[in-house]
């Protein structure tokens, strides 16, 4: 058999190169297409429009019951039942009651209950527990119930226009003293809980959030705090000695990175030593002159003489200069002049 030499070119050194990075450029690109994907998802979640019903507080279907001092900041109403009972103080709001303000808000919350049970894509909860869980934004489901025991923490991963909606397919029960913590850029505004039944915040909790309810109560417990609101579309909203405030006003951007100072240190203070007092006797630095004590004046008379014996018995003379006082001649025969 005969072998036919192939007509194809053989590929040069530098086109195997170039075949080479070509291949690489596609994985690189095909990797980045991909890690793309995945930040996309985790930042899908769009906030759930509100329209009318932004304004409020407290919005029911069946009315609004309370019990003890209940504080909201915000506007409450209830439509088709209009029955909203006394001790809620509006600090500021309106009690719209049942009027044409209210029924607006409850046709946009039709809206929202849609735009929030389709939101996607969405990451399962398991067993609906969130108690102790840190979430990153995003919609996060459970097709029966919600529960939350202890703390919960939304970070935000350093942006205001992060957005966590959480879905129940069933109801949401918090427990008592249960906690919502937001971090990262995170912002109540930007929190939102659909709940296709019931919702029961427990005594005492901490919540953060837009709380919707399609077909069954909202229940606070004695002393619950709530940073959002709560809409139920169809039932009713029992609150007992609550705090209710709508959220701040959304911020867009990222998060300013928080730039520790440097410490700030304080010198020691120096003690002065005090110097003591030199003691008696000591000397310092040059030797302190020895005085001299104060003797008897010197005359210039000379002192007398010894007196001397001449020799003869019972006979005592004088030497002459001894004798001689101060001014006089001797004469040298023992007179004076």
């Amino acid at each position: 058999m005969t072998s036919v030499p192939s007509t194809l070119p053989r590929p040069t050194t530098s086109r195997r190169g170039r075949v080479a990075v070509a291949s690489t450029g596609l994985v690189a690109v095909s990797t980045a297409v991909l890690l793309a994907g995945l930040t996309g998802t985790a930042q899908a979640a769009t906030a759930v429009p509100l329209g009318a019903a932004q304004g409020f507080a407290v919005l029911a279907g069946g009315g609004i019951t309370n019990t003890g001092a209940t504080t909201v900041s915000g506007d409450i109403g209830s439509f088709a039942t209009t029955s909203i009972d006394g001790g809620i103080t509006l600090d500021p709001g309106t009690d719209h009651g049942g009027d044409t303000v209210t029924q607006d808000a409850k046709t946009a919350l039709t809206a929202a209950l849609v735009a929030a049970a389709d939101a996607g894509p969405k990451t399962p909860v398991t067993a609906g527990l969130l108690g102790g869980q840190l979430l990153s934004p995003g919609v996060y489901n459970s097709g029966s119930d919600l529960d939350l025991t202890g703390v919960l923490t939304l970070d935000g991963g350093g942006s205001y226009d992060s957005v966590f909606v959480l879905q129940a397919g069933s109801s949401l029960t918090t427990a008592t003293s249960s906690t919502v913590v937001l971090t990262g850029g995170a912002q109540a505004c930007n929190v939102f809980w659909q709940v296709g039944d019931a919702a029961t915040l427990g005594s005492y909790s901490t919540f953060v959030g837009t709380l919707l309810a399609d077909q069954e109560a909202i229940t606070l417990g004695t002393g619950a705090t709530v940073e959002g609101r709560v809409l139920a579309s169809v039932a009713a909203v029992t609150l007992d000695d609550n705090t209710i405030s709508l959220p701040e006003p959304c911020r867009t951007g990222s998060v300013a990175p928080v730039v520790d100072a440097p410490p700030t240190t304080t010198p020691p203070t120096a003690t002065p030593t005090a110097t003591p007092p030199p003691l008696a006797g000591a000397t310092s630095g040059a030797p302190a002159p020895t005085p001299t004590a104060a003797g008897t004046p010197s005359s210039t008379a000379s002192a007398p003489g010894p007196e001397r014996g001449t020799g003869d018995s019972g006979r005592t003379t004088f030497g002459q200069v001894g004798r001689v006082p101060v001014g006089s001649v001797d004469t040298g025969d023992g007179s004076t002049s």
